[in-house]
């Protein structure tokens, strides 16, 4: 990830290994990514898968930050601009034809609209790294399953995150809430595939 302007190595110390292992056994060609901040992980999409086969990528970001980055005075405008340049690098790299879709909306909006133009089922995989409030993590997973195929996996970034707060810790700011909740609710169609800081779910045949 040496050619992208990146301000941090979250992607690679805790999603890249997991990607390395997982994703080559399920070979997507159609993704989901609710969540792309300054594109990391759209780029490894991008320029590893894409360079091995053609695909369909679509990245969901409103570019307005959460709760977390608004306290920490992160300037929104500056990961957006990253984001877009590193996109443009990526496809540079890859060998294969590569469609990046960006949404500029809510997630909840933006999968509702997806859901609305007929692509139920259509992901082979979707990663939920969007925003950390638990009430937002549920909807974006009860609407992302209905878009992800059979066989497909969910994946879920930060189930173990929570802030550092004054007062303790809210479970309310933090995904791992939602993520029990799913998967409690949605378990009878879900099979494990990972589970530690991040959560990979199997989307199995009713």
């Amino acid at each position: 990830m040496d050619d992208y302007e990146l301000t941090n190595q979250w992607f690679t110390s805790t999603t890249k290994p997991v990607w390395d292992s997982v994703l080559p056994l399920l070979q997507p060609t159609r993704l989901l990514e609710i969540g792309s901040y300054e594109g990391a992980a759209t780029c490894y999409l991008v320029e590893t898968i894409g360079s091995e086969r053609d695909i369909e990528v679509h990245a969901i970001d409103t570019w307005k930050g959460g709760i977390e980055h608004v306290e920490d005075g992160i300037d929104m405008q500056l990961v957006e601009k990253r984001f877009n340049n590193n996109i443009e690098t990526a496809k540079s790299k890859a060998k294969c034809n590569v469609e990046v879709v960006v949404h500029k909306e809510s997630s909840d909006i933006a999968l509702a609209r997806l859901l609305a133009l007929g692509y139920q089922e259509y992901f082979h995989f979707i990663y939920v790294d969007g925003s950390h409030q638990a009430p937002d993590v549920l909807t974006d997973a009860v609407i992302a399953f209905k878009l992800l195929s059979n066989g497909g996996i969910i994946a879920f970034d930060d189930y173990l995150w929570f802030e550092s707060l004054p007062y303790g810790q809210d479970p309310i700011r933090s995904p791992k809430p939602a993520i029990d909740a799913f998967t409690t609710l949605f378990g009878r169609r879900l099979k494990y595939v990972h589970s530690g800081y991040q959560v990979y779910l199997q989307k199995t045949v009713p």
